[in-house]
């Protein structure tokens, strides 16, 4: 699946998860690090949907910005 809106969109959604969802993306993160490993980014996307209720649009933003996160580490 991966990520279906332009860059610009994802940095405005990343940057409204907090007061949508109540959660800071560390808290995310934290959630997403402790869950299950789902390899596919429709299955981690949907399971964030389902699991804590969350707007697709979201669940894409914390999806993708924790796999940037997780590749900008390794790389560093």
């Amino acid at each position: 699946m991966g990520l279906n809106h332009s860059e610009e969109t994802h940095k405005r959604l990343v940057e409204k998860v907090p007061s949508c969802t109540g959660r800071e993306m560390t808290e995310w993160f934290k959630l997403m690090n402790d869950g299950p490993s789902f390899s596919r980014f429709d299955d981690r996307v949907r399971w964030l949907s389902s699991e804590y209720a969350l707007a697709h649009g979201h669940a894409t933003a914390i999806v993708h910005e924790y796999d940037l996160v997780r590749a900008h580490r390794r790389m560093g």
